[in-house]
């Protein structure tokens, strides 16, 4: 126990968070509703606003001293020891068009005495597949509640390579991602959204990687995966922090074995 709040605690929160942003997602899903443009163009739902404003309301009154970050209803009390960082639908594309592989990213990050916030627990929640990845420092990932783990890849070349779309890169990360796919076995463009990551904690594929990431879409998964034995960077190999999204153009890069990822990283910040 730190600071009065025990990881047990905040552990059972980020379920119940995950069970009721579940239901208020499932109860949109595959129905008709208004879709909006928010101002950098993305589009936002009901489902989005309520299920973080929901998951909101339960942190507040289980930790009132916690700060919060979401991408629907902004910042709170963002300097607090424990900061809760949510993105309710991760993939409201797919949700839109009925593709039951968006996801709510539930992350718990806390600050050492430095002021410097670390990632410290994290859940992949897919309410339509029912699947949940929770694991986080000290806490071997699961999902479902059995150990998901991820596997070993001999090299680079024999690696499988995921992402959501090629259209989010800008600048020169095309042509660097251009070279990693060239040395990997195979790319696949998924729509798959937060779901890869899942796929590389289980051991089901080898390497997500992505770019243009916001704070919200990344704070979960970096427990989650380095929980779960993952190596989990920008793509110059540093660690993700809050500032990333800026300072690294939020680009990550996810492998599940340390030599593809050290590989990887070559290619990508070259």
């Amino acid at each position: 126990m730190a600071g009065g709040v025990s990881q047990e605690s905040c552990i059972d929160l980020m379920h119940r968070l995950a069970d009721l942003s579940g239901a208020i997602a499932l109860s949109h899903f595959r129905t008709s509703f208004a879709v909006d443009t928010k101002a950098d163009e993305s589009p936002v739902t009901i489902a989005d606003r309520d299920g973080e404003a929901a998951m909101r309301e339960a942190i507040r009154k289980a930790f009132p001293g916690h700060g919060i970050i979401g991408e629907e209803w902004g910042r709170e009390n963002e300097d607090a020891e424990y900061l809760w960082i949510l993105d309710p639908i991760d993939g409201t594309a797919s949700f839109i068009n009925g593709v039951p592989l968006f996801g709510t990213l539930i992350g718990l990050w806390r600050r050492a005495r430095s002021g410097e916030a670390a990632p410290w627990l994290g859940c992949i929640n897919h309410p339509a597949l029912k699947e949940r990845w929770i694991g986080g420092d000290g806490l071997p990932t699961t999902m479902n509640g059995r150990p998901a783990r991820v596997r070993p890849c001999p090299r680079l070349k024999a690696a499988t390579v995921y992402l959501t779309a090629g259209d989010h890169f800008v600048g020169d990360q095309g042509m660097r991602f251009a070279r990693l796919e060239a040395a990997v076995h195979r790319r696949r463009f998924g729509g798959t959204d937060c779901y890869h990551y899942g796929m590389v904690a289980s051991g089901w594929t080898d390497i997500a990687c992505e770019a243009g990431l916001k704070l919200h879409d990344y704070a979960a998964i970096v427990p989650v995966l380095q929980a779960a034995g993952a190596t989990v960077s920008d793509w110059n190999g540093k660690p993700l922090k809050l500032e990333s999204e800026k300072t690294a153009g939020g680009c990550v890069v996810a492998c599940g074995d340390r030599a593809v990822h050290a590989a990887a990283v070559e290619i990508l910040s070259a």
